[in-house]
């Protein structure tokens, strides 16, 4: 059977991908959402999740195509899939996602603190942009952003270091769309980044399965 006969992919409430994220995503925090899908078995078990929502950082969603674009700007912030599937799931999941999504310029990064290299973007014929510089911003503890602090508390003793990140975009939309995009970019397109090979890389941890209910 082949993967396509095996899983289905499709839209799913964000409230179901909130255990995944909380729990079986390295980063163990909540994140913007504004599409989410799910990867699921042909017994309905949900096997996998990944959300999209809009990037935390207004100067990115500017700095990415212009500001005339900045409102199309999204990111792809989290990919958990359920260890010992078939070995290119993620890259199956992450490329049908891709064709349910409107008119959009998508982001991902792969976090070089975990040795990812972003292999299922590659995978999936993304455009690499270099890599993030290293930074603190604020920061509480591990599961809280620093958008989300209100004025008034301390941050001076309270700031997180955030590792480099490979970061890597998509274009969807029409023809001239993507060529309106690329025209735009204001990042510099270099060659994709090699190193030591995880399964499934950018973003992903096993997990135990859950069904959906």
């Amino acid at each position: 059977m082949s993967i396509k006969e095996k899983y289905l992919i499709k839209s799913i409430d964000p409230f179901l991908t909130y255990d995944w994220l909380l729990h079986k995503h390295y980063a163990k925090r909540l994140c913007s959402i504004s599409y989410s899908f799910g990867l699921f078995d042909s017994e309905n078990i949900l096997n996998g999740v990944l959300t999209i929502g809009k990037p935390a950082s207004h100067s990115l969603c500017i700095g990415i195509c212009g500001i005339k674009n900045k409102d199309f700007v999204y990111e792809l912030n989290r990919l958990v899939i359920n260890d010992n599937l078939e070995k290119n799931i993620a890259s199956y999941f992450i490329s049908n996602v891709l064709k349910l999504l409107p008119k959009m310029i998508l982001v991902s990064y792969a976090d070089s603190k975990q040795n990812h290299h972003g292999y299922v973007y590659q995978a999936t014929n993304w455009i690499y942009t270099g890599k993030t510089k290293e930074r603190t911003d604020i920061g509480l503890d591990d599961n809280t952003h620093s958008r989300h602090y209100k004025k008034g508390i301390d941050t001076k003793a309270n700031r997180k270091f955030r590792s480099s990140k490979h970061r890597y975009c998509f274009f969807i939309g029409s023809k001239q769309d993507k060529k309106e995009f690329i025209k735009s970019l204001k990042y510099n397109i270099e060659p994709y980044p090699k190193g030591h090979n995880k399964r499934y890389d950018a973003s992903y941890q096993p997990v135990i399965q859950t069904t959906l209910f």
